[in-house]
């Protein structure tokens, strides 16, 4: 089966690097199994290493870049895309570089658990999935 390249919001990305429960675990090792390609850009890699930094997640440098190592070898890099104005903009603004990446990579979907992001416009050549439907999609029972 060829891997299914996507692009992945940095909450769901977060989630499976932070939270070691099964419902995270079937992501890290779909990436590692080579089944799904995560696609990046520099705006979204940025955007993972300051959600990272968080207080919350009380996490040192190396811890950081720890989280970095379990991901960034398994994903496509790709150019940070420019934005096409006749789209609908995002509710929240830092949530447009996703879309843009989804579609200037035409990965095959937009992976996100934000209902603002679910419920987004319908665009060709863009998928917006919740993480649970890439799960069925790669193989991964519930």
């Amino acid at each position: 089966m060829k891997p299914l390249r996507i692009v992945l919001d940095t909450n769901t990305l977060v989630s499976s690097l932070l939270f070691r429960r099964e419902q995270w675990l079937w992501l890290r090792e779909a990436w590692n199994s080579g089944m799904i390609v995560p696609v990046l850009c520099s705006a979204t890699t940025l955007e993972l290493l300051r959600v990272l930094s968080y207080p919350k997640f009380q996490l040192s440098a190396s811890e950081q870049k720890s989280l970095l190592a379990e991901i960034l070898p398994f994903c496509e890099t790709a150019p940070n895309p420019g934005s096409d104005p006749g789209l609908p903009p995002c509710r929240d603004g830092h949530d447009q570089v996703f879309i843009d990446l989804t579609l200037a990579t035409a990965a095959v979907h937009f992976v996100s658990g934000d209902r603002d992001l679910l419920d987004y416009p319908s665009h060709p050549g863009l998928s917006i999935i919740a993480p649970l439907s890439i799960r069925e999609l790669v193989g991964f029972s519930a």
